[in-house]
């Protein structure tokens, strides 16, 4: 079930905020989490019948080990469970990657190929049961007795599928005792519309132009097109992560949830290292956290801080997909940071300030819109291909200008403009996007306006999947 669809929107929604403002605040939050948890299994359950059983097993799995790990050698179970997950994650989503490669080094083929299918949003809930059970073991929260405390955390329907990725220790207290207040419902409210207007309205339109250029042969198009290829996935995939991210946090507000930021426009950063502070927030914590401060992050001399970085940027390209060009995408990212840190940084710090802006927004589009060809294009040799055309600077296909519009040009500045730079320019029109008070009138006209425009939109437009589903 996808939060843009009329069957959330009109049925599953509506009929879960009835039953929860209606009850929810009883009995120190018992019926309401109740509810939840019932929502939220049935949510999953509508789009991944099958699966819904994988899902209960891993919560039954890190419910234990937790429970072990407090009890006695902590360490042996944390080994155990960290396996488990991997192994579980491992055969899912990586099995025939694995498989493929190890066919080409051993002879006869000795591992079977199979047909299995992809979880729905295993990646984030095994990443966020891993990271309660590893706080467990660093004593930063207590062992969740109540079993259906620890399945409502990890299955909770705001971010079950796409995240953000929550840790225990941010929401432990919220499970137990909150207050779905109006000033939170009128806050979740607007902020999932807001995000269903990205999802919608951009995501949707700037999907339609890039998959359309993506499906023609490469042959076929021209320098100027691939740039304006990648500039449409590369609005597409922001506001539909963000609008994905947006329309989560609100729907956490809605029932009395405060959910963390997981977007902080990463277009207007001025390296590869801001952009990564600013985008997937949560993903790139947990690797910070868990992978990168554990193998001695940048404690244990440069050398081991660049092996670190790459380690990382490795697994965060694996955990995007089981392909080679996701972790050629995550690899060409660690070693960017790493160039930031021996030299490439200094350079850009020592442009003169005025400058420095400009030239770092220009460096940072251009490393981000090759890093997304890397991750968009089926295949390394596509990905290459594709670069090799937009930094020939020759026309040999077809052209950008035979595709544009007046209208395509006027979405693209608005798209551009809103990924950060209004925000930026102006800090109150920010400060409003994200103001907690009670919307005035003349904002729920706006609102009203925006749900009415995307329903329209979404009557008429059969493109409507969030790219991070397939994660």
């Amino acid at each position: 079930m996808v939060f843009s669809s009329m069957l959330f929107l009109w049925i599953f929604l509506p009929a879960v905020l009835i039953l929860y403002w209606l009850f929810g605040n009883r009995f120190q939050n018992r019926v309401g989490n109740g509810i939840l948890l019932v929502a939220s299994l049935f949510f999953y359950a509508w789009g991944e019948p099958v699966y819904i059983f994988l899902l209960l097993f891993s919560v039954v799995l890190n419910y234990v080990f937790a429970l072990l790990i407090a009890k006695s050698h902590p360490k042996f179970f944390l080994f155990l469970d960290i396996v488990a997950n991997l192994l579980l994650i491992g055969y899912f989503k990586y099995y025939a990657f694995f498989a493929t490669y190890l066919n080409k080094l051993l002879p006869g083929d000795p591992i079977p190929m199979r047909e299995i299918g992809l979880p729905l949003g295993i990646s984030f809930y095994t990443f966020q049961a891993m990271s309660y059970v590893i706080d467990v073991y660093r004593k930063e929260v207590e062992p969740q007795k109540n079993f259906g405390k620890v399945l409502l955390y990890i299955s909770l329907f705001p971010q079950l599928i796409a995240g953000p990725i929550v840790r225990y220790k941010d929401i432990a207290k919220q499970i137990d005792s909150r207050e779905s207040t109006w000033e939170k419902r009128s806050y979740g409210i607007r902020r999932f519309l807001y995000g269903l207007a990205k999802k919608v309205l951009f995501a949707n339109f700037f999907a339609y132009y890039a998959d359309r250029i993506f499906t023609l042969d490469l042959l076929q198009v021209g320098c100027s097109l691939e740039w304006l290829k990648m500039l449409f996935y590369t609005l597409q995939i922001y506001y539909d992560f963000s609008g994905y991210s947006d329309m989560a946090i609100g729907l956490g507000s809605m029932f009395g949830f405060d959910l963390k930021e997981n977007f902080n426009y990463p277009y207007i950063s001025k390296s590869a290292r801001e952009f990564w502070r600013r985008w997937h927030i949560s993903l790139s914590t947990w690797f910070k956290e868990y992978v990168y401060i554990p193998l001695g992050g940048s404690r244990k001399g440069a050398a081991r801080t660049y092996m670190n970085l790459l380690i990382v940027f490795f697994l965060t390209g694996l955990w995007h997909g089981a392909s080679m060009h996701f972790v050629v995408w995550g690899l060409f990212y660690g070693v960017l940071l790493v160039m930031e840190r021996l030299f490439l940084g200094k350079l850009l710090d020592a442009l003169p300030k005025h400058h420095l802006g400009f030239i770092g927004l220009i460096y940072c589009w251009l490393v981000t819109m090759v890093g997304w060809t890397f991750f968009r294009e089926e295949s390394i040799h596509d990905a290459l291909y594709t670069i090799r055309t937009m930094f020939s600077f020759k026309e040999s296909g077809i052209t950008a200008a035979q595709c544009l519009t007046p209208a395509i040009v006027v979405m693209l500045i608005i798209g551009i403009l809103l990924s950060g730079f209004l925000q930026a320019a102006f800090p109150r029109f920010k400060a409003f996007l994200y103001s907690k008070e009670t919307p005035k009138v003349w904002e729920i006209v706006l609102l009203f306006g925006l749900l009415f425009l995307c329903m329209m939109r979404l009557v008429s437009d059969s493109y409507n999947a969030f790219i991070y589903f397939r994660f």
